[in-house]
């Protein structure tokens, strides 16, 4: 690691979840929409992430989004979470 990169420990990824849930909730919304298939989610959170997969709450129904590949480390989560809204 070249100092850079935090390491994706449980810490790491709570802080993930809160942050995106507090900053980002719009983010999460077309996760649902693009990832999910809800056609209008009003109430979602981001539960947990890991190196596979991030779960939402979409509406009360639990959404688990598979990554394309192994996350490594914090940096490489936000760069996947971005690219997924493209």
């Amino acid at each position: 690691m070249d100092g850079k990169d935090e390491a994706f420990t449980k810490e790491a990824r709570q802080r993930i979840c809160e942050h995106m849930n507090k900053d980002h909730n719009d983010s999460i919304l077309k996760y649902a929409k693009n990832f999910g298939c809800f056609e209008n989610p009003e109430n979602v959170k981001m539960l947990s992430i890991d190196e596979e997969k991030m779960v939402l709450d979409v509406d009360g129904k639990i959404l688990d989004i598979s990554f394309d590949h192994t996350i490594l480390n914090s940096t490489d989560a936000r760069k996947t979470l971005i690219s997924m809204l493209n």
